[in-house]
């Protein structure tokens, strides 16, 4: 839902031509990106607390890999947002250093994952 609110206000900032967004290009990059990742990994998360379950049978890695995937799917949408926050016309701030800290523990959560439906099947 926060990243649906979140598009809603880039499309706003369009509406009213604000020009401390507009003007930079990658601050405009960066919040889309920060839009969209979140977007599609509230829908992961919803996949796999639709099928963890049924998958992972060791309570211990199912909840591991569940606390790695909402990490994850916080800190890369965040590292975006906070990337376009106080930067530079070329480089992202320093905080978009949380966007590949959170992909690696999506990538650990969905390693898991798959793993155990591997072994399933």
């Amino acid at each position: 839902m926060m990243f649906l609110l979140l598009g809603l206000t880039l499309e706003f900032l369009h509406l009213v031509k604000a020009p401390w967004y507009l003007d930079l290009r990658i601050r405009r990059e960066l919040w889309v990106l920060a839009h969209a990742h979140g977007a599609l990994l509230a829908l992961l998360n919803l996949a796999f607390a639709a099928t963890a379950g049924a998958c992972i049978t060791d309570a211990r890695s199912r909840a591991l890999a569940s606390v790695m995937l909402r990490w994850g799917s916080g800190l890369v949408p965040a590292g975006f947002l906070l990337g376009g926050v106080g930067n530079t016309e070329s480089d992202p701030s320093l905080a978009i250093v949380l966007t590949p800290i959170g992909a690696l523990m999506v990538l650990y959560a969905f390693t898991v994952m798959s793993t155990a439906a591997w072994r399933l099947r």
